[in-house]
């Protein structure tokens, strides 16, 4: 066989593979979504204020922040599951730190200074750092099945980004419970909880992951 035809009937093979690889991730996404609302509905539910709340900026800055957590890690992922992606701009990853970290900054302007040690501790830290990833577990496990089904050169990004996005996902869903909206709390709780998720993801991955 030719050189140009081998490379044809490589590249017509992989085709396939990668569609099916694509409806899968979807399938594990969309899986770990419904997973994770009927993990918070039976369990946590939405705040008793939750219509008065919707419309102040900083619950909505809370989800906003999350959301962008979601959005940032869903991308990147799609792409670490396929060998032949590349991985390319990571730049959305730092959108939430960066919104996050200008909404500390207006809030350590707006609170006064003996109150920001009462903001940012809030009433739910203990909740939000234990609630977070019990709510990522299974989203983290049908994410990471589903990338054993692809291929991935990169196995610990690639269990880090299953991570970001499964604690994301139970980060807006924890968001609508939590009754701590300032981002001196999210900043803090919300960071430590998706962090945790992720580093564990990370290594979860360098193992289940590498071919």
């Amino acid at each position: 066989m030719k050189t140009d035809d081998l490379i044809a009937a490589l590249a017509a093979d992989r085709m396939p593979a990668a569609a099916a690889f694509s409806r899968t991730l979807v399938g594990a996404i969309t899986l770990a979504i419904v997973v994770a609302a009927v993990a918070f509905m039976s369990t946590l539910g939405p705040r008793a204020d939750l219509a008065a709340a919707a419309v102040t900026p900083r619950f909505l800055f809370k989800v906003l922040v999350t959301l962008t957590v979601v959005a940032a890690a869903l991308p990147l992922l799609w792409r670490l599951g396929r060998p032949d992606a590349l991985v390319g701009n990571r730049w959305p990853l730092a959108v939430a730190p960066l919104l996050v970290g200008a909404g500390v900054l207006v809030e350590l302007m707006l609170v006064p200074a003996a109150e920001w040690q009462r903001t940012a501790v809030g009433s739910n830290a203990v909740l939000c750092l234990t609630a977070i990833p019990l709510l990522a577990v299974v989203p983290l496990a049908v994410l990471l099945a589903a990338l054993r089904r692809g291929a991935t050169t990169r196995p610990s990004l690639a269990g880090a980004m299953a991570g970001l996005l499964a604690s994301g996902i139970a980060a807006v869903f924890y968001a609508f419970h939590c009754f701590d909206d300032s981002p001196l709390f999210v900043v803090i709780w919300y960071s430590l909880g998706m962090g945790f998720v992720t580093l564990v993801a990370a290594v979860l991955g360098e193992r289940l992951l590498r071919w």
